[in-house]
């Protein structure tokens, strides 16, 4: 089987390598890949909006399966795109994609099927926006609607703070902003639970812990993803009922009641407020680095639960999962989420030690007469699996030392929930 991957990133990577180790596969294209997808893939440089062009590719190169990694292809349709071309695609629809596409259509869903999340108003313009600030409490929450790459979320601890996460959005900081959402700040513990869909039926796909900020202490802007922990210490079988009944199962029905079937991976940022999930957000893939840390875990074919998916017999396969915890640190430019520099030399990668346990995923790297060079904010992920979380964190900020690169940053208390020191 000819199998392409749509991305560029570590988690396209991630899938890349998990792809890879199935017999099943004859060959994988990258579009466009990166400098570790190059390793073992053939990337395929196709602007990732011009969809005929991917088509053409696939076609030509008889290409059976498409995976798509990022969220705007998703959200733009590529899904249904491919839905006559005999290739099978392996996402949602651009329907089901609004999920990820625009939190207030996720907030509606919510209201109309009285799905827990927080309180929330929508705003057309500052003025109305700031207005509404006057006889706010404090903290609050300002969002931009449509896809921002994990940012375009303001915590907001007094009305000055608002006023210029609301400026900003209506500015244009992550794109047209025709609407804002404004949310009441929920008091808890972050969590994310991810779900594998066929369109009939959902299976549960591990949990995790991102860490968003930027500096140690979960301070500082937010980011991408500076790293993250598998699995969450939240999750509990009490729990987990509670999210698939209260959250993700109404989410679905909502979804086939516009017509939809939701097919792929989904991923639900949820606040665990004294025991009870609410719904912060929707991602309509897997999270970056999210999925770095939870596939190293899988012990089940990679390649069989999306051919399940695809063929609609997802009941059939049972997944199954390493009793290991797993931890990753995120490699980031100097400067990041700001201002960085591109195109800066990474020595020594290809001489680290790895054991079985042990990763490494480029994200933003590129390579340029045999050389790997930094290409992005975030740079490489490190994964380490181990019987503890200590152990794993220990492993991978050893072999981030070890690389040495003076380039980069990175934050040394990744599960530093989790860990006791």
């Amino acid at each position: 089987m000819k199998v392409g991957i749509i991305g560029s990133g570590g988690r396209e990577h991630a899938l890349c390598l998990s792809i890879k180790q199935s017999s099943k596969v004859e060959k994988i294209y990258c579009f466009p890949g990166n400098a570790g997808t190059s390793e073992i893939a053939q990337n395929v440089e196709i602007d990732l909006s011009d969809f005929n062009k991917i088509k053409e590719y696939s076609i030509t190169n008889e290409i059976n399966l498409l995976i798509v990694g990022p969220e705007k292809p998703l959200v733009d349709g590529i899904v249904d795109f491919f839905n006559d071309s005999g290739i099978n695609i392996f996402g949602p629809d651009k329907i089901s994609s609004q999920l990820e596409g625009s939190k207030i259509f996720t907030k509606k869903i919510c209201e109309d099927y009285k799905i827990p999340t927080a309180k929330f108003g929508i705003f057309g313009n500052s003025s109305q926006a700031i207005s509404f600030l006057d006889n706010a409490q404090f903290p609050l929450v300002v969002k931009a609607d449509g896809l921002a790459s994990g940012k375009g979320v303001y915590i907001c601890e007094n009305k000055a703070s608002a006023e210029i996460g609301i400026k900003e959005i209506f500015n244009g900081k992550f794109g047209i902003a025709k609407d804002i959402l404004i949310e009441e700040f929920l008091d808890g513990e972050e969590m994310s639970y991810f779900i594998v869909s066929d369109g009939k039926k959902i299976k549960s796909f591990e949990t995790a812990q991102d860490h968003k900020r930027v500096l140690e202490g979960d301070k500082g802007a937010n980011t991408g993803g500076m790293g993250a922990y598998s699995p969450s210490r939240l999750i509990n079988p009490t729990l987990e009922e509670k999210i698939l009944n209260k959250i993700i199962k109404p989410t679905i029905q909502a979804l086939r009641d516009m017509g939809s079937n939701y097919k792929g991976f989904l991923y639900a940022g949820l606040m665990i407020v004294k025991g009870e999930p609410y719904l912060i957000e929707y991602n309509v893939r897997m999270g970056d680095p999210e999925c770095q840390t939870i596939l190293p875990k899988l012990k089940t074919d990679l390649l069989e639960i999306i051919e399940a998916c695809c063929q609609e017999k997802l009941k059939d396969l049972k997944i199954e999962w390493h009793d290991k915890k797993s931890l990753c640190i995120v490699l980031c430019s100097k400067g990041y989420p700001d201002k960085y520099n591109n195109e800066v030399l990474i020595d020594n990668i290809e001489k680290l030690s790895l054991t079985k346990n042990d990763f490494i995923y480029h994200a933003g790297t590129k390579k340029i007469e045999n050389k790997i060079y930094s290409n992005g904010g975030r740079v490489i992920n490190f994964v380490s699996l181990s019987s503890n979380f200590k152990k794993s964190r220990d492993k991978a900020l050893e072999l981030i030392n070890s690389l040495d690169w003076s380039g980069g940053f990175f934050r040394k208390d990744i599960g530093h929930k989790v860990i006791d020191e």
